[in-house]
């Protein structure tokens, strides 16, 4: 386990700190710290501030993913998910939540809109090359290999 070093905004000073909610979780909770309650109507996205900025060490990124029960439930999705923080990102956290439903939602100070996954990030290059090696799938994509 490694450390994420983390400094509240004043508008997050009363939130929660991400945490794992059970002993196998994969992501922590993030929290919504807009101090007026935030409506989307359907087909409307909002940029949500957390009121949270973070350090992560040179070679992690922090992914941002919807709670998939505010999916389910309510159509309320990460748009641009999974969102990626780099390393070397300091600003505030903020999450761009859409609406996906057929209700408005609201989202108030305090609940939980998305969840925060750490990942180890894998650097690679390009090589430029005329044929690529064949495998039995070939080109099929789509739906190719079937349920």
């Amino acid at each position: 386990m490694f450390e994420i070093l983390v400094k509240k905004l004043p508008r997050g000073r009363d939130l929660l700190l991400p945490a794992y909610m059970s002993p196998d979780a994969a992501g922590m909770d993030l929290y919504a710290a807009n101090k007026e309650p935030l409506i989307i109507l359907p087909a409307e996205r909002v940029l949500v501030p957390t009121g949270l900025q973070i350090a992560l060490p040179p070679g992690y990124e922090a992914q941002i993913r919807p709670r998939s029960g505010l999916a389910y439930n309510n159509g309320i999705c990460v748009l641009n998910s999974p969102g990626t923080i780099d390393a070397d990102y300091r600003g505030e956290i903020k999450v761009l939540l859409a609406n996906l439903g057929e209700k408005p939602f609201v989202v108030f100070y305090g609940d939980r809109i998305a969840q925060l996954v750490p990942a180890k990030v894998v650097k690679c290059k390009f090589s430029l090359v005329a044929e690529l090696p064949e495998t039995k799938r070939g080109e099929g994509g789509f739906g190719h290999t079937g349920r």
